[in-house]
C-alpha cells in the first residue's frame, strides 16, 4: 500500500511544482503577445524594418509581427480595425485624421525618405549632379522637355513645391500625365516620352519599378525633396486591449540616439553609402 501511495505522489509532483521555465515557455503560458505593428510598404520593400526589427528586440526583449504592410489606406483600416497596437507611414491627412478621430494617438516624426529626379541619360536640360530641386524644374521648363505630373501624392506635392520655388507654372504641352493604373512599367513610359519626373529613390534602387537603361537618377541630395514618417499608437481609450505599453517604447526607440545614428549610416545594403532613410535628428 505504502509503495502505491509513494508512486502515486511521484506521478503528481510536476502537476504540484511549478513548471520549468522552458516548459512553460514551450506551452505558451509566458509568452506574451508580439506588438502587432503597420509598417510602410517602403520600410519592409527594403531590409530596413527587419534591421530595426533586430534592434529592438536586442534592446528590450519584445518580439515585433508585421501584421500589414503595403500602402497607407490598408494601414490606416489596419488601426481602425483594432489589429495593431502601432503604425508608421508617411505623414499625411490619413495619420492626421488617425489621431484627430481618436484611433490612434502619439504622432511623432521619425525619419525621412528621399525623392530623385530621374530622366534621359541624354539629358536635355542639363540637370545631372545637381542638389537644388528648384533649380533642376526650372532648367527642365526653360528648355520646354517633358516632364511627368506623377499622380502618387507624395512626388506630386514635393514638385508643387519645387515648381514654386522656381516661379514656374506646370503648364503647358511639356507637361505629362500618367493615366495607367500601375507603377511598375512607369520608368519605361519615362524612357519613350524622354521625360523627367520626381519619385521615391527607393522604389527606382529596389526594383518596385522596372529599371529602363534610358532612365537615370539625375538629380538628388536636396532636403526639400524629403517627406517624413511618423509613428502612431492605438489609442487605448478604443482600443483597450492594445499593448500601448510597448508601442510607446518602439516610438520612443526610433527616436532613440541608437536608432537615429544606425539611420545615418545604413544604405540598405546597396553598397553607396547613401542613408536610405534620413534620421529626423542628430544623434546627442
Amino acid at each position: 500500500m505504502g509503495g502505491r501511495i509513494w508512486i502515486l505522489a511521484v506521478a503528481l509532483l510536476p502537476a504540484l511544482l511549478p513548471q520549468a521555465p522552458s516548459l512553460r515557455a514551450a506551452q505558451g503560458a509566458d509568452s506574451p503577445r508580439p506588438l502587432r505593428v503597420a509598417v510602410i510598404g517602403g520600410m519592409t520593400m527594403t531590409p530596413l524594418w527587419g534591421e530595426i526589427e533586430k534592434l529592438f528586440l536586442a534592446e528590450t526583449g519584445i518580439r515585433m509581427e508585421v501584421v500589414a504592410t503595403g500602402p497607407k489606406p490598408s494601414l490606416a483600416r489596419a488601426m481602425k480595425e483594432g489589429k495593431v497596437d502601432f503604425l508608421t507611414m508617411h505623414s499625411s491627412d490619413q495619420t492626421t485624421n488617425l489621431v484627430a478621430d481618436g484611433w490612434a494617438r502619439d504622432l511623432r516624426p521619425w525619419a525621412k525618405n528621399d525623392l530623385v529626379i530621374v530622366g534621359p541619360a541624354s539629358d536635355p536640360a542639363g540637370v545631372a549632379g545637381l542638389s537644388d530641386g528648384a533649380e533642376a524644374v526650372r532648367r527642365i521648363a526653360a528648355t520646354g522637355s517633358n516632364w511627368l505630373d506623377f499622380e502618387s501624392n507624395g512626388p506630386r506635392e514635393t514638385a508643387h513645391t519645387l515648381f514654386a520655388s522656381a516661379g514656374v507654372r506646370m503648364v503647358g504641352p511639356w507637361v505629362l500625365k500618367y493615366e495607367h493604373a500601375g507603377t511598375a512599367d512607369i520608368l519605361h513610359y519615362v524612357a519613350a516620352r524622354n521625360a523627367y519626373m520626381i519619385v521615391g529613390r527607393m522604389p527606382v534602387l529596389y526594383g518596385k519599378m522596372e529599371p529602363d537603361p534610358k532612365v537615370k537618377i539625375l538629380v538628388e541630395g536636396d532636403p526639400v525633396m524629403r517627406r517624413p514618417y511618423v509613428s502612431i499608437v492605438a489609442n487605448p481609450e478604443r482600443f483597450p486591449d492594445a499593448n500601448v505599453e510597448a508601442a510607446e517604447k518602439l516610438s520612443d526607440f526610433l527616436l532613440s540616439d541608437r536608432v537615429q545614428s544606425f539611420l545615418a549610416g545604413y544604405d540598405g545594403g546597396l553598397g553607396d553609402g547613401v542613408p536610405i532613410f534620413i534620421p529626423v535628428r542628430q544623434p546627442r
